[in-house]
């Protein structure tokens, strides 16, 4: 069996010894958003539909969910180290497709195999840091991981529209620079204490069928935080997606730092509301993550038909919030709800949603702007969202915790 190589005690971890993992998982997601302010360069570049750009932006969340549902649990009999590097590698190979890309082809290869390594490397940082602070501080790992997966995505796109507009080489100098940060991680990660010792027995164990499913009893409890998971990410897809486009074509905001930085905007509202209200019951947090979905897809239509930036700043910053409580709070509810011998396959279940909420609905609206007019189909995306947090919220309720 593989054991953990730390020794058990009461002590918290030290924090050179949580930077590394935690740099794993934020230098991760910061790879998923530094494309978002160029979007609009590459649409120029390629000349591709917004259709397109969707699709592109849609393909990294099956890198995901590949990594997650087949390869989740390798690192609990391989070691957290051997995960995270090959997942940092992948990374490397994702940003150079992104230097070389000289067609559309190029940023579908580029954008799956960061999702997979993401997927990878998020997983394996989040089980690292469980290890490290123990069963009795799980909390305090969950808040530290979320924190760092928002923190990265906040950077992401702050970096690559900074660069993009006030730089050489818009398309390449934030991957060269990120190419730096992945580097840095890596050194960072030979110097972690490695959690779990593996034996070859173990490795010979291996096993890459998926365990995904919610038994039939937690099946109605888990619909809420599914749905909230769902909301808040698709959310926040539209806006690493789409933004830039609507300050770009409704706004006629054409500077891609700015794009950058309403995301950055967005993200640091979302981890300053996780830490603020990091002791705020989980179920209560979730319930104000669905109800807030609401005016967060109220505010973004509004700022859309009245070309106001000072509404979208407004509405990124109550996005931000939706998504620091709802994220938070679903998955600590899902944490709740699921059996312990069954908690993997449940968790699973979670991310697969969370993922899908990521992408399909962004997915949908490229479709629509095909058919319709972009305005119209980013309307039919705020009803869809708000109703379905509506439902989700009174669902929960009487279901019960």
């Amino acid at each position: 069996m593989v054991s953990l190589m730390l020794a058990a005690h009461d002590a918290p971890p030290r924090i050179e010894e949580i930077l590394p993992p935690a740099l794993l998982i934020a230098i991760a997601f910061m790879s998923s958003t530094l494309i978002t302010p160029l979007y609009a360069l590459y649409q120029t570049a390629y000349h591709f539909s917004v259709l397109t750009l969707t699709l592109i932006y849609a393909v990294y969340a099956v890198g995901n969910l590949v990594a997650v549902l087949f390869f989740g649990r390798v690192s609990d009999r391989a070691g957290r180290r051997r995960v995270a590097l090959p997942a940092l590698a992948l990374a490397t190979v994702s940003t150079l497709l992104f230097i070389l890309a000289h067609g559309t082809a190029w940023l579908f290869a580029a954008r799956l195999l960061s999702g997979f390594g993401v997927g990878l490397a998020s997983g394996t940082g989040t089980a690292w840091l469980a290890d490290l602070y123990g069963k009795s501080r799980r909390p305090q790992a969950t808040l530290a991981a979320t924190c760092a997966n928002l923190a990265g995505a906040a950077g992401g796109p702050l970096l690559g529209g900074l660069l993009a507009q006030y730089a050489p080489m818009p398309l390449e100098l934030s991957f060269y620079a990120y190419l730096v940060l992945l580097a840095c991680a890596a050194v960072a990660l030979t110097r972690a204490p490695e959690t779990v010792r593996a034996r070859e027995s173990d490795l010979s164990k291996l096993s890459f069928w998926p365990k995904i499913g919610v038994p039939q009893d937690a099946r109605k409890r888990f619909v809420a935080p599914a749905v909230a998971a769902f909301g808040v990410w698709a959310l926040s897809g539209f806006y690493f997606a789409l933004l830039p486009g609507v300050l770009r074509h409704d706004l006629g905001v054409k500077n891609v730092a700015i794009a950058g930085s309403v995301v950055c905007e967005m993200m640091l509202f979302a981890v300053a509301t996780t830490i603020v209200f990091r002791n705020l019951q989980s179920e209560k947090a979730m319930l104000a993550g669905l109800l807030m979905q609401v005016p967060s897809v109220v505010l973004l239509i509004a700022s859309q038909m009245l070309a106001s930036t000072a509404l979208l700043l407004v509405g990124s910053a109550v996005t931000g919030a939706t998504l620091g409580l709802g994220y938070r709070g679903s998955l600590q509810v899902v944490n709740q709800l699921a059996p312990e011998d069954r908690r993997a396959g449940v968790v699973s279940a979670y991310f697969a949603v969370m993922f899908l909420g990521n992408s399909v609905p962004i997915v949908g609206i490229g479709i629509l702007t095909s058919c319709t007019s972009a305005l119209t189909a980013n309307a039919a995306f705020a009803v869809t969202i708000a109703i379905f947090a509506i439902v989700a919220t009174r669902t929960y309720r009487r279901t019960g915790a």
